[in-house]
């Protein structure tokens, strides 16, 4: 196992009704703003439950963060930050209103241009504004980690960025609002949680038992309970459980001490911010590939994964391990997530965009080993069509 550090200072207040400690986590003299996506805070109760929570502080809104955040919208909440001399955020919303607020928190203290930070990785980051969540769509991770990703519309760049100082407050987790999501969500954050797990997890053993039979747990946790988070939309204990995986899949604990891959999700973020597709989907699409093309680097890893996850050890190495792929793409599939390119209208000649846009964007040396080149990009997707 590799020598790390960790460091994690974000407060969880999980259950339901839990909202109300608000009042407890945000500062009494704050002003605040909250920042959320699209209608459904609002129409669901949520936002209202929030600002009642709230009390006597200064609140002001602003809405409109994307699925997928912009750079361009996010520069206007920092905008409204300098104007309305707001001192705290709150996030309410998933991953992609989290990780905005994160990119707010930063720019809005930034000397110099903050499209920077994100091409900095988060190096230039020296100081952000305090902010707490309120998560309703479980997946990412992100109420509990410092990194954020961020899409710049006029660039068609998908970039993201870490910094200690955007660790979140606290996050606040009640499954209970979970209840209202359309089931498209549900299952991308099933699947969006699944991948995230095996970055950390199919690479190469260093000898991290505990890191490795963490992620194995929280990866048949997501098997077992992602397919009835579908048919039993208000049981609260499968959301719970789905909410607090999806929380452990990037809190950083199964990832220290041990390789990383994120090829998967390089290649992904050029697909979302080409065509708009959902991030999840965009990763369900490559995984499958990514572990077919690269099998001999991750050959031990991936006998592992199909024995401890899968059960699958009888017959041969390959074939072993092509029963595991497939059981990966078919229990992506039984969420309902497609994952060929063909099934998005995608074709060679998407392929060569995306990989002109991998190379524009420097994502010439990915994985774990660093030997994904754009030709073994190019085999990953041809193999995914």
């Amino acid at each position: 196992m590799y020598s790390f550090d960790y460091y994690n200072p974000t407060h969880i207040s999980f259950g339901e009704g839990k909202i109300a400690e608000l009042d407890n986590l945000v500062p009494q003299n704050a002003k605040v703003l909250i920042l959320f996506g699209g209608n459904s805070a609002r129409s669901t109760g949520t936002l209202d439950e929030v600002k009642a929570a709230l009390k006597q502080r200064n609140v002001v809104e602003f809405g409109g963060i994307e699925a997928n955040p912009t750079y361009e919208t996010l520069m206007q909440a920092v905008e409204v930050v300098k104007q309305q001399e707001i001192d705290f955020l709150l996030a309410v919303g998933g991953g992609s209103v989290i990780d905005g607020t994160k990119f707010v928190a930063a720019a809005a203290l930034f000397e110099g241009e903050p499209w920077d930070i994100l091409l900095s990785w988060g190096a230039k980051v020296t100081q952000a504004m305090p902010f707490g969540t309120v998560l309703t769509l479980p997946a990412t991770g992100s109420e509990m980690n410092s990194a954020s990703v961020v899409t710049r519309k006029e660039f068609q760049a998908k970039l993201s960025f870490m910094s200690n100082h955007v660790f979140p407050k606290f996050s606040i987790l009640d499954p209970s609002k979970t209840f209202t999501l359309p089931e498209r969500q549900v299952a991308n954050g099933v699947v969006d949680a699944f991948i995230h797990i095996t970055e950390q997890y199919l690479n190469y053993p260093v000898n991290a038992p505990v890191q490795d039979r963490f992620a194995e747990g929280l990866l048949q946790t997501l098997i077992e309970l992602g397919p009835k988070a579908l048919t039993e939309p208000k049981d609260f204990d499968v959301r719970g459980n789905l909410m607090w995986v999806a929380t452990m899949a990037l809190s950083g604990v199964i990832g220290k001490g041990v390789p990383h891959d994120w090829a998967t999700h390089m290649i992904g973020h050029e697909i979302t911010a080409l065509y708009g597709i959902d991030h999840a989907r965009t990763i369900a699409m490559i995984l499958p590939g990514m572990l077919d093309v690269r099998r001999e680097g991750k050959q031990e890893k991936l006998l592992q994964y199909a024995d401890r996850v899968w059960g699958i050890n009888q017959g041969s190495q390959n074939e072993i391990i092509d029963a595991a792929i497939g059981k990966t793409r078919e229990f992506f599939e039984t969420m309902g997530i497609k994952t060929r390119l063909s099934d998005y209208n995608l074709d060679s000649s998407s392929i060569d965009e995306i990989i002109n846009q991998l190379e524009a964007h420097g994502m010439t040396a990915l994985g774990e080993k660093q030997d994904v080149d754009l030709a073994m990009s190019r085999k990953i997707l041809e193999c995914n069509l």
